[in-house]
């Protein structure tokens, strides 16, 4: 079956309306029927400022990389991207074509 992938790049201090910009897009996707999401926990990473985010215990890790992934049809998740960019506007966002092998139905 065909589906997207949508990848939303975040860090650990973002916000959106004074709460965690990861949760309030996890809520968002769910409020709206999006098949499945997921946030995954980063040990290291950097963007485009070029700072480097680690979990070392040198560093004391704060504001580690996070990533939300959502798979639905394109149907679903494209009417959602307007209020996704309103959420996250400085945020990187990616979008990707994939064949669901295996798993519930969508």
């Amino acid at each position: 079956m065909k589906a997207v992938l949508l990848r939303i790049y975040l860090s650990e201090n973002d916000t959106y309306n004074g709460r965690s910009a990861h949760h309030a897009v996890i809520e968002y996707l769910k409020d709206s029927y999006v098949a499945g999401a997921t946030v995954i926990h980063g040990i290291e990473g950097y963007g485009v400022h070029s700072n480097i985010h680690t979990a070392s215990i040198l560093r004391l890790g704060v504001d580690l990389p996070l990533i939300v992934e959502a798979v639905d049809t394109e149907e679903r998740i494209r009417p959602l991207l307007p209020k996704l960019r309103e959420m996250v506007p400085k945020e990187l966002m990616t979008w990707q074509e994939v064949e669901i092998l295996s798993g519930e139905k969508i």
